[in-house]
């Protein structure tokens, strides 16, 4: 039985802001489904210890008022959901999260920040995975077709309903049902053991960071670089 047909969890963080090393979680939901149905569901509120932006509260409908309010110490809710994912990772199971590289690298961020274990450690030094980035995957098999990719767009291209956009767990559930749309439109990609399909992936982001660094220098930007690690990014040693 393909991949898709079995038991996914769907992974997804908002956030304050855009840049994985610096953002800090706001809300996070850890969905299970099978088969396009529902199971388990957790969900978290943080209070990032930083303001956030007005620009973020638009996004995902969170103030300050409500995080000071109602959310939990951040490095108790990044701890239980690193545990979250390891726990399904140290079963085989695979986690399906739109655009990976961010949420995994803020979340691995938030581990550092608070002096927590890392993902790897939590794994034994397992390779983090497997992981299934519906983003990339659509990238690489349908590189060419015009429009947007943000979550939304890419839902509307494959039939998958996303009522609650920027609402953590609908778009837990959204990358979930994609990532099996992609499957059922794909044959290729359906056909793939779940290790293959995670190992191809690191392929496929690499050509692509290689691709749009190319583009972006072409654009003027001579000192642009794009990092290319996939599905987390290298954090930077911490001092002493």
């Amino acid at each position: 039985m393909s991949w898709h047909r079995e038991l996914l969890v769907g992974f997804d963080l908002e956030t304050t802001g855009t840049d994985p090393l610096d953002a800090r979680i706001v809300t996070a939901a850890v969905v299970e489904l099978r088969a396009g149905e529902p199971g388990r569901s957790l969900g978290w509120m943080a209070d990032p210890g930083i303001s956030i932006p007005a620009q973020a509260s638009a996004i995902h409908g969170i103030s300050n008022e409500r995080a000071s309010a109602e959310g939990r110490p951040p490095g108790e809710v990044a701890d239980e959901i690193a545990a979250a994912l390891c726990g399904y990772w140290l079963r085989g199971v695979p986690v399906v999260a739109y655009n990976a590289a961010f949420d995994l690298t803020l979340l691995a961020a938030e581990l550092q920040r608070h002096g927590l274990p890392s993902l790897a450690e939590r794994l034994d030094g397992r390779p983090i995975g497997p992981v299934i980035d519906p983003y990339t995957i659509d990238r690489a098999v349908d590189r060419y077709r015009k429009g947007k990719r943000t979550l939304e767009a890419v839902c509307a291209e494959y039939g998958v309903v996303l009522a609650s956009a920027h609402h953590a767990d609908a778009d837990a559930r959204a990358a979930v049902l994609v990532a099996c749309a992609i499957a059922e439109r794909h044959a290729m990609v359906a056909s793939l053991a779940v290790a293959e399909l995670h190992d191809r992936q690191v392929d496929w982001y690499a050509t692509w960071a290689a691709d749009f660094q190319s583009f972006l220098r072409r654009k003027g930007r001579a000192d642009a670089v794009v990092d290319a690690s996939w599905p987390m990014r290298e954090l930077a040693p911490v001092a002493g």
